[in-house]
């Protein structure tokens, strides 16, 4: 079994540490504008002017050059002939400076360029979004002819700015591919396959349960919401690391595809669904950059990989499924399958565990509520534990990738309760969706074990600088951020 078709993007080429004269990139808002141009040559200041130049941002400027024999007459009169580029004015929004950039590689004339200005506190944000201008477009990344793809402008940079950012962008860029797949290129067995690869790639354990092997390991609900599909539903475990050390474990929701199972979907809603192993994609992409990191933790990655189809075995409303801490599950809606991936999977990360987790993280494109409470842009963070919360909101602002936490409003368990088992899968109104979701999930996690739920859309509905339309990492950064702190000694600061 192969892995998923096509290799992950990379941003190899968008960067240069030659110390050959480069283009300077001056960065302005409308407020510091004219300040900016103060700066500038006389000549390129009047032509910035006579351009209409505003500095709103996503606009560029180039400023031209001048003959050496006609310097003179320029400096009187403002006038010569352009022969090569000097600088480029570049708008920008002050409060989203990993996105600044995002659209410079693809826009500029090929050549190397410099950043002006020394903001060293904004230039690992400012690197990292040209990195991301810099990944090939889904159409690009299919080609396998590399003349093909455009020849894209080059950021000075150091080495050491390049190893930090690179793996970061690459991870990035590897949730789009994957997010991008459809479901008859990324089934369960692809995606079971991908996690199998990460493991070969970095010397970890791997395992995998499959069909109706399921049931007996602790899987029911995995079994129930895939067994309809023609590819088997699977469990697919990676372990890596010391078990002496904190034990941090990463859950990510693969359902490859969801019609909605007997409670269909309509149409619309069904178009983009071969994203609902966003959260998968996550899981793996996090994983992978914690091990390259070689983080001192003891690492679970565990995805739970199905189509949720539309079949003789399909799961049907009012089904009871017996899960893998033993509580009996009422199906009140066949839609609501990705919890029931998760619920078994966290049982049995816990079960399964050396010590008691010091982490649990699940990631999982889970509820539209979440959508229409956040929208796009914004997951929603759940947790039963307020350090970790905090720190990671807090990591989620200094990243540049924002989260918001919802409650675990305790008084809404009401909604869950079923008269013939021990819960419901979903609350029979849609008000507080996300919240009852992450309800349900946090019943299978023990109240001393710390615990992070992202609910997130993984998504871009429109075209914007560095983010193409499709697949999107959300929440990554800000949680590498934090494991990458927290976990930095073999202790963790929250034990």
């Amino acid at each position: 079994m192969s892995s998923p078709a096509t290799s992950s993007p990379s941003p190899s080429g968008a960067f240069a540490t030659s110390p050959q004269p480069a283009t300077a990139l001056h960065r302005a808002t409308p407020a510091t504008l004219a300040a900016v141009l103060e700066q500038l040559p006389p000549t390129q200041a009047r032509w910035a002017r006579a351009a209409g130049f505003d500095a709103q941002p996503g606009r560029m400027l180039l400023l031209p050059g001048m003959q050496a024999e006609v310097q003179a007459e320029v400096q009187r009169e403002g006038q010569g002939e352009c022969t090569a580029l000097a600088g480029v004015l570049v708008g920008v929004d002050p409060d989203q400076p990993l996105w600044q950039l995002a659209g410079l590689p693809a826009a500029l004339p090929p050549g190397t360029y410099a950043l002006a200005d020394a903001d060293e506190a904004q230039r690992p944000h400012l690197l990292l979004g040209w990195a991301l201008g810099a990944l090939p477009s889904t159409r690009q990344a299919r080609q396998s002819d590399a003349a093909t793809a455009p020849s894209l402008a080059q950021l000075v940079a150091s080495p050491d700015e390049q190893a930090a950012v690179a793996p970061m962008a690459a991870a990035i860029g590897e949730v789009r591919r994957l997010v991008n797949l459809p479901a008859n290129q990324l089934g369960p067995e692809q995606l079971a396959q991908a996690v199998a690869d990460l493991a070969a790639r970095h010397g970890a354990r791997y395992r995998q349960w499959v069909g109706d092997e399921l049931p007996a390991a602790g899987f029911a609900l995995v079994h129930a919401v895939g067994r309809a599909a023609a590819q088997a539903p699977r469990v697919a475990e990676l372990t890596w690391g010391d078990a002496a050390l904190p034990h941090v474990v990463l859950i990510g929701k693969g359902v490859c595809f969801d019609s909605g199972g007997l409670d269909l979907k309509p149409a619309a809603g069904m178009r983009w669904m071969k994203k609902d192993m966003g959260g998968a994609a996550h899981a793996l992409a996090l994983a992978d950059l914690l091990m390259q990191a070689g983080l001192p933790i003891h690492l679970k990655l565990l995805v739970p990989a199905v189509e949720n189809a539309v079949g003789a075995g399909a799961l049907r409303p009012g089904d009871i499924i017996e899960a893998g801490d033993g509580r009996r599950v009422e199906i009140e809606n066949t839609d609501a399958e990705g919890r029931l991936l998760l619920a078994d999977a966290l049982h049995h990360a816990i079960r399964s565990a050396p010590t008691p987790p010091a982490l649990l993280i699940d990631l999982a494109t889970l509820t539209g509520a979440a959508r229409t409470a956040l929208g796009p842009d914004l997951p929603a963070l759940f947790s039963n534990h307020d350090g970790w919360a905090y720190a990671l909101l807090a990591q989620g602002r200094a990243q540049a990738d924002p989260l918001w936490r919802l409650p675990l409003w305790a008084p809404y368990r009401r909604m869950l309760r079923s008269d013939q088992a021990d819960l419901l899968n979903a609350a029979s109104t849609p008000q507080g969706g996300a919240i009852t979701a992450a309800l349900f999930l946090e019943s299978f996690v023990p109240p001393e074990l710390p615990w992070l739920h992202l609910d997130l859309f993984a998504w871009n509905l429109e075209e914007r600088p560095g983010r193409p339309r499709g697949g999107e990492a959300q929440g990554l950064r800000a949680l590498y951020a934090l494991l990458s702190q927290r976990f930095a000694s073999a202790r963790s600061a929250f034990a």
